[in-house]
């Protein structure tokens, strides 16, 4: 596999970042995908959950391999408006109010207006806050100040924000001439660009693999159910194509492909594990087998759904994961060369 599929990978994965979709808000990332797919020549459909589910084609519908990426990130979301009329929030998924001090966001109402805003500590000056450094960054310390001349609570529910309004921080996305992909959101838009990338290659070289292949790209996977439905009959093994942990204690790098051996839900399948490792082998890929301690995937919420099916968990390297990411190509491009001889394509 060339390496021109990485780079459409993260290409379209960089103009996915650029479309907000925080879980619970993921409709136009989701059309987005569907006519991604669908412009590649593939049957797909928006699932009831609003996921997206694509028939990547093959032959053997009783073997079948359900491929599982997601396109829902962590987000904010208005728990109120306060009296000076700035913002406290509550994450969605796993954000963590530490990174993202100072970031630039937008805050979306449900008639269709967006704001721009900063999320900031507190008293936030160093020139008039003498506790600035040693303040502890929670949800309840930080607030959304907005770029608007807002400074009641009245003010600010006059421009349409209620509670329930849903906040999105800018992704920040790069890709450096040296093949670093800088973004937040990387978990789990890149790998979305990889099967991508996957599917472009089949169309491509017209090769189809010979068990049935579906992708399932999910939109709840960072509050823990997105899996959890839409797996199609047939379907003996899916894997999670998400990001791969990088960190102490871990061996895999960015540029690598990270093949997950157990985390925090427990091992996975040992069948679908060796044979991953034996694709990367047999594909060439720069491949490391890693445990995660603190992570879950869409998969696994498959499995708790209760289907009966071996499952497993590839995806590039990623560091600094729910923060301000990094990945490279050569991760997307191993994680493809996996992908590709999993297939045997």
């Amino acid at each position: 596999m060339k390496r021109e599929y990485a780079e459409y990978a993260a290409a379209q994965a960089a103009a996915l970042l650029a479309v907000d979709s925080p879980s619970g808000y993921t409709s136009q990332a989701a059309h987005w995908v569907q006519a991604a797919f669908a412009g590649l020549g593939y049957e797909v459909r928006l699932t009831k959950k609003g996921g997206v589910l694509i028939d990547l084609g093959g032959e053997d519908r009783q073997d079948a391999l359900l491929l599982e990426a997601h396109t829902d990130t962590l987000g904010g979301m208005v728990a109120e408006i306060k009296s000076n009329g700035r913002l406290r929030l509550t994450n969605l998924g796993g954000l963590r109010p530490e990174n993202t001090e100072a970031e630039n966001l937008r805050v979306c109402t449900r008639e269709g207006k967006v704001y721009e805003g900063t999320f900031q500590l507190v008293n936030a000056s160093v020139h008039v806050n003498g506790g600035y450094g040693d303040a502890k960054r929670t949800f309840d310390t930080m607030e959304v100040v907005l770029d608007e001349d807002v400074s009641s609570l009245e003010d600010t529910r006059a421009l349409g924000i209620q509670v329930g309004d849903i906040v999105c921080f800018e992704p920040r996305t790069r890709i450096t001439s040296s093949g670093y992909i800088k973004s937040r959101f990387l978990d789990d838009k890149l790998s979305v660009g990889i099967l991508l990338g996957l599917a472009k290659y089949m169309k491509d070289t017209g090769r189809t693999p010979k068990r049935k292949v579906y992708a399932h790209i999910t939109v709840y996977e960072e509050v823990g159910h997105g899996g959890a439905a839409s797996v199609p009959e047939g379907v003996t093994e899916a894997i999670s194509v998400d990001m791969g942990c990088v960190g102490d204690g871990l061996q895999c790098t960015e540029r690598q492909v990270s093949i997950c051996a157990k985390d925090s839900g427990g091992p996975y399948s040992y069948d679908v594990v060796g044979k991953l490792i034996d694709a990367a082998k047999k594909e060439g890929a720069d491949y490391a087998v890693d445990v995660y301690p603190h992570y879950g995937s869409d998969v696994e919420a498959t499995l708790d759904a209760g289907l009966d099916l071996r499952h497993g968990l590839i995806g590039p390297g990623v560091y600094a994961s729910h923060g301000y990411e990094r990945s490279h190509l050569d991760g997307v491009w191993n994680t493809l060369k996996v992908l590709k001889g999993y297939l045997d394509l």
